[in-house]
């Protein structure tokens, strides 16, 4: 699943305060070897700015020129590409990907409210599952491409009438926003594709001192949402992380007032205080985080769980110590990079 918003909010939002409408791209057929998969986002603004990859950077030129067309028309716009010939000549654009792409391309503007847009980011500014519908092909002369199908509840927004407020609709775009995957609803006169929202992991780290700078700097870049927590008012500065979504001072043993440890894919300790590992991870024993992380090497992993007494028993399982994947390296950087691909592989269900 491939709806990845976080990068193409700034030219989204900057095109928008401007009241200037986008074309907004959904990669929604592949065949054979293509960069990225069915749901993948780009937006493109009507001086050619984009956000977001279909390709590696071939298509993109080709595409804003049809976005021109679709911003100026509002009609929306089906772009094919076929790499999968020894000479693309076609397009000329030389890509030797061996594989073919299908991008429906929309205008999201004031005329219709900035959709599916507007719903997307309002769904991953309060971090809400959700899942959008838009109508690829039709043959209905009420029915055009691009329309745009909502969740129930800003479904009066969309206008929705006729086949695409039926119950099998609504229910396509629950299932899709539950399992996380791309689904299709194939009429014989038209044909919906339905894309959930990526929602970017929440990462808890525990311990804000100076190598947990790089940790959160890897984490903005993959747009993920990292709440640092120290007791100690010198490291627990906002100014020290500014791409962080918040950072708190508090201590171990308040962990689970001070947050809602539900809502978090990930914690890692790293506070390099005994005790305080100690006490962050009886906490984490307790919750239901899936991945924990402990900084440190096996020895101290040891004594750490030898303390935790019968609670260790709870993190069996969720538990990474030493925390990362061995890609060598030793000063922070290094480390932080070894975390983030570990974390990043958990997330995405790598092996």
């Amino acid at each position: 699943m491939e709806a990845t918003l976080g990068p193409l909010l700034p030219l989204y939002q900057r095109e928008r305060a401007a009241a200037r409408a986008v074309a907004l791209g959904i990669l929604v057929r592949t065949v054979g070897s293509t960069y990225r998969k069915p749901g993948a986002l780009i937006v493109i603004a009507d001086d050619g700015e984009y956000a977001g990859l279909i390709s590696g950077g071939c298509l993109e030129g080709d595409l804003r020129e049809h976005a021109r067309t679709v911003i100026a028309s509002g009609a929306a716009r089906n772009v094919h590409y076929d790499a999968r010939t020894a000479d693309d000549l076609l397009w000329g654009l030389g890509l030797g990907c061996e594989g073919a792409m299908q991008i429906l391309l929309l205008q999201a503007g004031p005329a219709n409210a900035w959709q599916p847009l507007g719903h997307l980011a309002a769904a991953l500014e309060a971090h809400a599952p959700t899942a959008i519908g838009v109508v690829v092909e039709s043959s209905q002369p009420e029915l055009l491409a691009g329309a745009v199908v909502l969740p129930a509840e800003d479904a009066p927004a969309a206008g929705l009438e006729g086949p695409l407020a039926a119950p099998a609709v609504k229910e396509l775009l629950r299932s899709a926003a539950a399992q996380g995957e791309t689904l299709w609803l194939e009429q014989p006169s038209w044909k919906l594709f339905v894309l959930p929202l990526a929602l970017p992991p929440r990462v808890l780290l525990l311990g804000a001192g100076p190598d947990a700078v790089p940790v959160v700097d890897l984490a903005a870049r993959l747009s993920w949402k990292v709440t640092l927590v120290d007791h100690r008012e010198a490291y627990a500065d906002r100014r020290h992380f500014p791409a962080a979504e918040r950072v708190l001072l508090a201590r171990p043993e308040q962990l689970p007032e001070a947050l809602d440890l539900a809502k978090f894919t990930a914690a890692i300790v790293m506070s390099h205080h005994l005790a305080s590992d100690l006490a962050y991870l009886r906490r984490l024993a307790a919750s239901g985080i899936p991945y924990v992380g402990l900084l440190g090497p096996a020895v101290r992993r040891q004594r750490l769980l030898a303390d935790l007494g019968t609670d260790a028993r709870l993190l069996q399982g969720r538990l990474h110590a030493p925390v990362g994947l061995p890609l060598g390296g030793r000063t922070p950087e290094s480390i932080a990079l070894a975390i983030v691909a570990q974390l990043h592989a958990f997330v995405h269900n790598a092996n």
